[in-house]
C-alpha cells in the first residue's frame, strides 16, 4: 500500500510542474532584440517579424534566414519563410525569457540558450 501511496504522489507532482510550464505567460515585450547562442542568432522585431543566421555556417546578419512569429503564453511559433515563397513552421515552447536570457526547447527535447546582444 505504501508504494501506491508513493507512486500517486509522484504523479501528482509530475503534473504539478507539467501545469506549471503549460501555464506560463511570458511578456512577448521582453523578446524583441538580437539573441546569440555561440555563433548563432536570432533577432525579433516589434512587428512580428525576425530572421536569424549562424556565422558558423559563414551566414551573417545580412543575408539571414526571415520569419514571422507569435508568442502566446509559453507558446513561441516562427514561421520561416523560405526564398522561392513556401514557408516552414517551427513550434517551440519557451523556458524562461527575461531582458538577458532566453531559452525554449522544441518537442523533441532540444534546448537553445540566448542571451541578448543588443
Amino acid at each position: 500500500m505504501n508504494k501506491i501511496g508513493c507512486f500517486i504522489g509522484f504523479f501528482c507532482v509530475l503534473i504539478l510542474l507539467y501545469s506549471c510550464e503549460e501555464n506560463a505567460n511570458f511578456d512577448k515585450s521582453l523578446l524583441y532584440g538580437k539573441w546569440q547562442q555561440k555563433t548563432e542568432f536570432e533577432k525579433y522585431m516589434l512587428d512580428g517579424t525576425g530572421y536569424m543566421w549562424n556565422e558558423a555556417e559563414g551566414v551573417f546578419e545580412n543575408e539571414a534566414q526571415k520569419f514571422e512569429w507569435t508568442l502566446e503564453n509559453a507558446d513561441l511559433t516562427q514561421i520561416h519563410l523560405m526564398e522561392n515563397g513556401g514557408k516552414v513552421p517551427k513550434l517551440y515552447k519557451v523556458t524562461e525569457l527575461t531582458s538577458t536570457s532566453f531559452k525554449y526547447k522544441d518537442d523533441y527535447g532540444v534546448s537553445h540558450s540566448f542571451q541578448r546582444v543588443d
